[in-house]
């Protein structure tokens, strides 16, 4: 039985590593700095996994080892059945996350796939609005804003890929004190349009951390 260690963003970073890896592994000849970049890359994997046993251990640091495209695809796929699934979430509970919105459009979740999820999100077209679901510091967390596509390509603040972006502007709930009742304060970041995308290629959570941590306030 497979115990699942791997979140998404560490399975794409790990994804990113095995493939800068194989080129390496096309492009250099001398074999002392090919010994170098796999030990650094399996250095770099292990690093996110400061608790891991040893059999867990073992099956990420098989890629030291790889050679051919094909066997990258095989230890890619091999460690598939030891990602975590995203919490399973429903839809009274993201109702709850939005008491505000009057007739919450919401996605199928039966159609997602939580083992490739970092966060949900969807947008509301009607209403140009998107919405995150995420979990942070264990606790289920619902942030809505205003959704602006920008018709350009640039990086994401959340995967930093060059991808199409759109702006997303939230309200922060934090207020000064003794403000007056009309305050608002607008937080705003550029992020992929496309949200699968962005759970593909997602390998750091820390902007998103923050980012919503500045929204709650």
């Amino acid at each position: 039985m497979c115990e699942p260690f791997i979140r998404n963003h560490q399975y794409n970073f790990i994804n990113k590593q095995a493939g800068l890896l194989h080129q390496a592994l096309r492009t250099i000849a001398d074999q002392k700095v090919l010994e170098a970049v796999r030990y650094g890359t399996e250095s770099k994997i292990l690093e996110l996994f400061p608790s891991v046993t040893d059999m867990q251990k073992q099956q990420l640091e098989k890629i030291s080892a790889l050679e051919t495209a094909d066997d990258f695809q095989k230890y890619l796929k091999a460690l598939e059945p030891y990602l975590m699934e995203f919490p399973q979430v429903s839809e009274k509970q993201i109702q709850k996350l939005f008491p505000k919105t009057k007739k919450l459009k919401i996605p199928d979740l039966s159609l997602i796939d939580n083992r490739y999820v970092s966060f949900l999100s969807w947008i509301d077209i009607s209403t140009n609005k998107l919405f995150i679901v995420y979990y942070l510091n264990g606790q289920l967390i619902g942030v809505e804003g205003r959704y602006t596509p920008t018709n350009k390509k640039s990086f994401c603040f959340l995967c930093n890929r060059y991808e199409e972006l759109a702006l997303f502007s939230a309200i922060s709930k934090k207020r000064p004190t003794h403000s007056s009742p009309d305050y608002y304060k607008a937080v705003g970041n550029y992020l992929c349009m496309n949200n699968h995308a962005c759970n593909k290629n997602i390998t750091d959570l820390s902007s998103l951390d923050k980012f919503i941590a500045t929204v709650l306030g």
